[in-house]
Order: C-alpha cells, then sequence, then structure tokens
C-alpha cells in the first residue's frame, strides 16, 4: 500500500477486518462503507447549556453542560441553534492513519453543517462533532443517520507517539436521558 494516500474501498475493507477494526460498531456497515470513507452515525444529541472555556494548561478546559434532545419516534427534532452529536462508531486509528471528517452533501442542503476536528493518528474512541442547524424552519434527524464521512489517510510513515490528549479513549457516557 502507498503511504501518504487516501485509503480506499478495498483498503477500507482490510482495515475494518484488523484487530482492532479501524471502525467498530458500524449499524448499517454496507451502506456506511464509501469509495472513500466511511459514515459514521448519530447515537445521541444534546444542546449545549452554559458557556465552555479553554485554557492554555489542560486543567482550564471546561465543556458546557449538555441537555439531552429526546429522539421522539426516533428522530430529534432541532430549532435553529448548536448541537454536539456523540456518533456510534468507536475508532483505532493506528499510527500511520490518520483521518478528516465532512459533512455529507444532504446536511448542507438543509442548511445544517457539521464542523469536527482532525482525527490524529493513534486515536481511539468514540467522537463526537459540532452539529449547528443554521436554517430558521429547524431540522430533523433520525437516530443512526449518517451524518459525517471520515476520510482516512495514510502517513510516509508512522508517529514516533500517536494521539495522547485528553479525549483518548473516551466513549462518552451519555447524560441521563440520552442513551
Amino acid at each position: 500500500m502507498r503511504t501518504g494516500a487516501v485509503l480506499d474501498r478495498s483498503s477500507l475493507q482490510r482495515y475494518l477486518a484488523a484487530t482492532p477494526p479501524l471502525v467498530e460498531g458500524l449499524p448499517f456497515p454496507d451502506q456506511q462503507l464509501q469509495p472513500n470513507g466511511i459514515d459514521l452515525t448519530v447515537r445521541t444529541v444534546a444542546r449545549l447549556v452554559g458557556s465552555g472555556r479553554l485554557g492554555a494548561a489542560p486543567a482550564d478546559r471546561v465543556l458546557p453542560h449538555q441537555e439531552p434532545v429526546p429522539f421522539g419516534a426516533g428522530w430529534a427534532v432541532l430549532p435553529p441553534g448548536p448541537y454536539l452529536v456523540t456518533l456510534n462508531e468507536v475508532l483505532h486509528l493506528p499510527t500511520d492513519v490518520m483521518a478528516l471528517g465532512r459533512p455529507r452533501s444532504t446536511l448542507l442542503r438543509s442548511g445544517v453543517a457539521v464542523h469536527n476536528a482532525v482525527w490524529d493518528a493513534g486515536y481511539h474512541g468514540r467522537s463526537q462533532v459540532l452539529l449547528v442547524v443554521y436554517h430558521p424552519a429547524g431540522f430533523a434527524v433520525e437516530r443512526n443517520a449518517r451524518i459525517v464521512q471520515l476520510v482516512f489517510f495514510t502517513l510516509v510513515q508512522p508517529v514516533d507517539q500517536g494521539y495522547q490528549g485528553a479525549y483518548q479513549g473516551r466513549v462518552w457516557e451519555e447524560p441521563e436521558g440520552l442513551g
């Protein structure tokens, strides 16, 4: 396999068959595996309440409180605003693979954006993304809907030390009412 390249569908299938798999917990693997990435799906949605804070020292990091958004009949109805979405899938990135995420195009066409950070080589855990509803009429999302596509890149060489940040290994225990 070439290094410094985007993983294609057959390469992704090999990584998914590894132990541990590149991504585990795919509710619909046949639908989620794309020609150039893997779609990740909605587990829970939370409204952000209060403010957050990010200081220079890790101890100065404070996340806002989360208020669960219920899935009435399987759907979360979202008025305009920001929401934290916890994804179903758990990632196990080797030290020679990193990922970038992009929103599914239906979201863009609906006036909704997804924002996320880089998935660094060596990261493992369940991820979260910021979903922002810009459309004044709001938006509804179904539990397990595919909302973001991760595109995986092989690095020219493995990193000496993979991701070691505060979110390594997190599975994001949801606040009461989100599960």
